[in-house]
């Protein structure tokens, strides 16, 4: 399992978390330093020590975002296949309470560092699969990591309707039982078989010669 950021028991995180939790709520524009050091317990004039601005402490919330993320992908690198957690559910319990914060400041393109990182680890976990492949993809790296991007970090942004579809939260412990073994199959089942795929690109390519 993966380990608590060393931060979490300071001054400092109590303020990060607070701002993670108004930034979700209201939006970046319209959470206030004063409701962020209320919730936290402490003064403005600490949030401004420690942060100076707003704007340096969406910065460290997404900073923040980002280490969590790093952890879990080391933690999935170290244990592999066998060690028979669900990552689903670990992912859940650490991004689940800012669910809000990321679907919020996505919509409202914000969490670019977030977003680039899961950009960057998916560009490292794409490489070596396409090394094990038959059928090498045909279009850029980083463009497929981009795009695998977005759709993971969709679920996060259409937390609620994923869970009315499914029945379940699936940011809860019970919701990610379901969820993996969907996301499973999903990956293990594509919708085009390869052929399938080489003919519609034949497609693409033909009507995009039209003029």
């Amino acid at each position: 399992m993966t380990g608590p950021d060393p931060e979490d028991l300071t001054a400092r995180a109590r303020i990060r978390d607070a701002a993670l939790w108004h930034f979700g709520e209201h939006g970046f524009d319209r959470a206030t330093i004063r409701g962020i050091a209320e919730t936290a317990g402490v003064s403005s004039g600490l949030v401004r020590h420690h942060f100076g601005s707003k704007e340096a402490l969406r910065d460290a919330c997404d900073a923040y975002l980002v280490r969590a993320l790093e952890r879990i992908n080391d933690q999935v690198r170290a244990d592999g296949a066998d060690d028979g957690v669900n990552y689903v559910a670990v992912t859940g319990a650490v991004f689940g309470p800012h669910q809000k914060y990321i679907a919020r400041a996505l919509s409202e393109g914000r969490a670019a560092p977030l977003f680039d990182k899961l950009v960057e680890l998916g560009q490292q976990w794409l490489a070596e699969v396409d090394e094990k492949r038959s059928d090498r993809p045909d279009l850029p790296l980083k463009d497929r990591a981009v795009v695998g991007a977005a759709m993971t970090l969709s679920i996060a942004v259409l937390h609620h309707h994923v869970s009315r579809g499914l029945g379940v939260d699936v940011l809860s412990p019970g919701g990610a039982e379901v969820l993996a073994p969907i996301l499973l199959d999903l990956y293990s089942h594509p919708y085009l078989s390869p052929r399938e795929a080489a003919e519609f690109r034949s497609r693409l390519g033909k009507d995009g010669n039209k003029d």
